[in-house]
């Protein structure tokens, strides 16, 4: 049994086929899909979906490229849903800043408030996070440890292999492995995948973005989660079995309200 914990099922490009999308994931064993909140508009989508599915769940949160839609108590009326797991994907994403200090300096500090503020939200309803981290390792930890977050714990969206980040295991946190660790460039992922505790490893595919080879330049989708699982596989001498039960099991130990699937 796979779980996919990182799927924009509420993306535009799968309201054509969702239906068939859902149904090749569960041919491929994967019994478990989140979609995880980023963008407040998408949200009442996202809802709707976990809602059709039984085997689909859903995050409330916003991605740091969408902080000015922020909007606290919105969002406190999807955490309340039942089918709603987590706060996030939040976080700070330092890749595409201003090019005027003043103006980068200002869209940092605005970054780290809404990500503070829904640290402290995922501490206020008891779920945890999913943590979007891109070129901002040394803020990211900071706030976490600053605010506490180890209360809540969480996972790490597309762990981008930064050792520092190992030292969250140590304080609740997951670490969301993706297409990334198959791509033939790919270096730093396969090194350090093996470093991180077994039993803090979920895995994901982050659909409709960053798919798995052999199908990169095609939308992503969560059946190719078995790319990724083969993948850890190999890297970590396990059988494809082995990592499918490990990830399931990390995966509800986190999401509590997946403890309802039935790992096979």
């Amino acid at each position: 049994m796979i779980i996919d914990t990182h799927c924009h099922l509420d993306d535009p490009r799968f309201l054509e086929d969702l239906d068939d999308v859902i149904a090749r994931a569960r041919e491929h064993n994967v019994k478990g899909f989140i979609i995880p909140g980023a963008d407040p508009d998408t949200l009442p989508r996202a809802r709707a979906i976990s809602h059709r599915y039984d085997d689909v769940f859903f995050a409330a949160g916003v991605h740091p490229y969408d902080i000015e839609k922020y909007d606290e108590a919105m969002l406190e009326t999807f955490l309340e849903d039942e089918k709603c797991v987590a706060v996030g994907e939040c976080g700070l994403d330092y890749y595409r800043l201003p090019e005027s200090e003043a103006a980068r300096h200002e869209e940092i500090a605005r970054q780290k408030e809404i990500f503070s503020r829904q640290i402290e939200l995922a501490k206020r309803v008891g779920k945890p996070l999913i943590v979007h981290i891109r070129e901002a390792s040394d803020d990211s930890m900071a706030l976490l440890m600053e605010h506490g977050a180890e209360a809540v714990g969480g996972v790490l969206h597309c762990y981008n292999a930064d050792e520092q980040l190992l030292k969250l295991a140590d304080y609740g946190f997951y670490y969301g492995i993706g297409g990334v660790l198959t791509f033939k460039n790919a270096r730093k992922l396969p090194h350090v995948l093996p470093k991180i505790p077994k039993d803090r490893l979920v895995v994901e595919t982050d659909a409709p973005y960053l798919t798995p080879h052999p199908h990169r330049g095609k939308r992503n989708e969560p059946w190719y989660t078995v790319y990724v699982i083969k993948k850890m596989a190999d890297i970590l001498g396990m059988t494809t079995e082995e990592v499918e039960r490990l990830t399931s099991e990390n995966a509800m130990r986190l999401f509590q309200p997946l403890q309802n699937l039935e790992v096979v």
